[in-house]
């Protein structure tokens, strides 16, 4: 991916283009997934909102947007989702996934690995925190509140 990264991330407009930058060259990336054979049929059929939803968590964890998720934002993302892990098991959850021995996770890497039916500790940690998220959502009317109920 090609990402233009010229590490001037000031102003929010930058920031900005950087992201949209981002999100189109991903967007290509899942047209390829879209129209491959391989992921017709049985299993797929809610491959459009799968690929969205691995394009969202994966520019979240792209913090630097180089298009690469490297040992420190893997870090950082363990630990957002309250699975904190040694440089080891960081190392070790890289190269599971790591087809092409950077030592990064590339987004195509991101997807091979959430679609694929090989489980990885990264996909599975994913997994369990997106049912988490899904089963936290309130259901309906919020109560009525008044001030002497706020903490």
């Amino acid at each position: 991916m090609s990402v233009t990264n010229n590490n001037n991330y000031q102003g929010g407009k930058t920031y900005g283009r950087l992201k949209s930058q981002q999100s189109e060259a991903l967007d290509e990336i899942n047209q390829r997934y879209l129209h491959d054979d391989e992921y017709k049929g049985d299993g797929f059929e809610d491959l459009p909102e799968r690929l969205e939803s691995y394009k969202e968590q994966f520019m979240e964890f792209d913090e630097d947007n180089s298009g690469d998720i490297d040992i420190m934002e893997l870090k950082r993302m363990m630990e957002k989702l309250g699975q904190a892990k040694t440089h080891l098991e960081l190392k070790k959850m890289i190269a599971e996934v790591d087809t092409t021995n950077s030592g990064t996770i590339h987004y195509n890497e991101f997807v091979e690995m959430m679609l694929g039916s090989k489980s990885s500790v990264l996909k599975l940690i994913l997994m369990f925190e997106k049912k988490a998220k899904e089963s936290q959502q309130p259901v309906g009317i919020p109560p009525p509140r008044d001030l002497s109920s706020l903490p």
